[in-house]
């Protein structure tokens, strides 16, 4: 079973060098702001490096956030804020926005951002992996497992450190509440097609397929929903790919349930259900061509020449004609003419995020290092510092990975 997923770029932040210019006055707190740049550095790397695995991913994260800890969690026995916390300026550039960049002073605007990235980085991981060619059952669920990590992650930043930022993320900006929501929706309805293409292969009963597909659907149609006050230029072509994905397996949940009603002697009904399928595939058809057309943040592919449409548009047009024939022959049913309600529910197969928690305090940041950083101290050089506030940040520049006709995610 093939899968495409759209892309959205990834975020991309400029040089920190987290020199203190006698802040720190020790040899410990001089390691810690130098360990800090280099495992920062090194994470964004990885974000780019086609070598990178899920594995090397969490040490490099481990490395930098449990550094960057310290700067946040209270070290000096109090329920105080960190002193720290808002010492560095970080900038950053959001997935939907272009080149204009969002800067806060404040560790935790760091923290939540670089975590943004990481998850976005398993969802493209999980989507790189997809379009491989004979992807093994052990890389379809890295797949699957990837995708629900991401999900994870953006529902622990949502709940938990998103509200503790002192300035409020604008809107369309990656960290307010319609964003954030639309990547863990998303997330989770795309670890749900690998169950879907499981499933499948497996020839699980039509009746569990068709309910993961109409669950599927849903999940879809809530992501879209949640975009639809953001901004056209900046939303359109990712709600263009949610739309075509919603019909698309509302499509598969119509066909499925025909099987089902076929194989329950109900083919008047099974007939009206494949129907439905077709007008579903063709309204998804449909919103290929316009993603296609559409303008915006993300990948661009041909969504309706990859095998995985192609597939369910034979499915529907062999299901309906086999049906066709079986009431010509054998019930002489009337078909309908309104198509059958789905009250479909799975219960089975619905992909929930993986609880995410960032790591444990660095061992190098003890209360002892933490009190030799003397914020007194912090207004030397106040011409690095301006040189640092017009920073400019770059783009990423990302892999070009094209999505393959005749490859996929296949379960066997």
């Amino acid at each position: 079973m093939t899968h495409w997923f759209h892309r959205n770029p990834l975020k991309s932040t400029a040089p920190v060098s987290f020199n203190f210019y006698g802040v720190a006055g020790s040899p410990a707190a001089n390691k810690i702001c130098n360990d800090l740049r280099t495992t920062r550095a090194r994470l964004l790397e990885m974000f780019t490096d086609l070598t990178c695995n899920p594995e090397i991913m969490k040490n490099a994260t481990d490395a930098y956030f449990s550094l960057l800890q310290g700067f946040i969690v209270s070290l000096d026995g109090t329920t105080q804020e960190n002193k720290l916390r808002f010492m560095q300026n970080f900038k950053w550039i959001d997935t939907l926005q272009g080149n204009t960049p969002s800067a806060q002073q404040d560790a935790i605007f760091e923290l939540v951002s670089m975590a943004f990235n990481v998850a976005i980085w398993f969802t493209k991981f999980a989507s790189r992996l997809a379009g491989k060619e004979n992807v093994t059952e052990a890389e379809a669920k890295d797949v699957h497992k990837s995708l629900k990590n991401a999900a994870g992650i953006f529902k622990h930043l949502r709940e938990a450190y998103i509200p503790r930022l002192i300035t409020p993320a604008e809107k369309g900006r990656d960290l307010e509440p319609r964003v954030i929501d639309t990547y863990i929706v998303q997330s989770q309805a795309e670890a749900q097609e690998v169950t879907i293409a499981r499933a499948i292969e497996l020839k699980h009963n039509a009746t569990l397929i068709a309910a993961l597909s109409y669950e599927t659907a849903n999940f879809y149609q809530k992501a879209d929903h949640t975009l639809n006050t953001l901004e056209p230029e900046c939303s359109s072509k990712w709600r263009k790919y949610l739309q075509l994905k919603q019909h698309f397996y509302m499509a598969y949940a119509y066909c499925y349930h025909g099987q089902t009603l076929l194989a329950s002697d109900k083919c008047g009904e099974a007939i009206r259900s494949l129907q439905e399928a077709e007008k579903c595939y063709s309204r998804a058809e449909a919103l290929c061509k316009e993603y296609r057309q559409t303008k915006g943040p993300g990948s661009t592919a041909k969504p309706s020449e990859q095998l995985f449409f192609l597939k369910l548009g034979g499915l529907i047009k062999n299901t309906l004609e086999k049906c066709q024939r079986e009431n010509g022959f054998i019930y002489f049913h009337k078909v309908p003419a309104e198509p059958p309600q789905l009250e479909l529910k799975a219960s089975y197969g619905l992909a929930e995020p993986i609880a995410f928690e960032f790591p444990a305090l660095s061992e190098q940041c003890t209360p002892e290092t933490y009190s030799t950083f003397d914020l007194t101290k912090g207004a030397k050089d106040e011409k690095a510092k301006a040189k640092q506030q017009d920073e400019e940040v770059k783009p990423v520049k990302e892999p070009d990975l094209k999505p393959q006709n005749d490859t996929g995610c296949v379960l066997s």
